[in-house]
């Protein structure tokens, strides 16, 4: 016979949520970094705006920051946020996305895949952050 506890939502303080965005940011960019890096030897444009560090590291923390933004909302108001955030969070990556695309003729095929890679990076590492200071459940 096994008893079986109820889920206790798990609070953490303040500054380790402050601590976990701010790393996923200073990560993430870190990781732009190494993909902007690999793309312009791979013949993306040098002068094309979005893979200067200037561009994807401002753009990273806005990601970052309205991501844990969202994600607090959904802890705090889904009925079974874990179910809403495996749908919710590869939608949103998705649908961030579509700007990229429009970049083709400045960036061309190297330099719209890694801004995708990008996103994509950002949304792993920013995940990780959140599960480890907001946990769902």
């Amino acid at each position: 016979m096994s008893a079986t506890s109820p889920a206790v939502a798990v609070r953490r303080g303040p500054l380790v949520v402050v601590g976990g965005v701010l790393g996923a940011i200073v990560v993430s960019s870190v990781a732009n970094a190494l993909i902007a890096l690999v793309a312009h030897a791979a013949g993306a444009p040098d002068d094309f705006q979005p893979l200067k560090a200037s561009s994807y590291v401002f753009l990273t923390a806005v990601g970052v920051v309205l991501g844990s933004l969202g994600w607090a909302v959904i802890r705090k108001a889904a009925k079974d946020p874990e179910a809403l955030a495996r749908w919710l969070v590869p939608a949103v990556v998705v649908v961030s996305f579509v700007p990229d695309f429009l970049l083709f003729g400045d960036g061309g095929v190297t330099g719209v895949l890694a801004l995708l890679l990008m996103h994509v990076t950002v949304a792993v590492i920013a995940v990780f952050a959140y599960r480890r200071g907001m946990p769902l459940s």
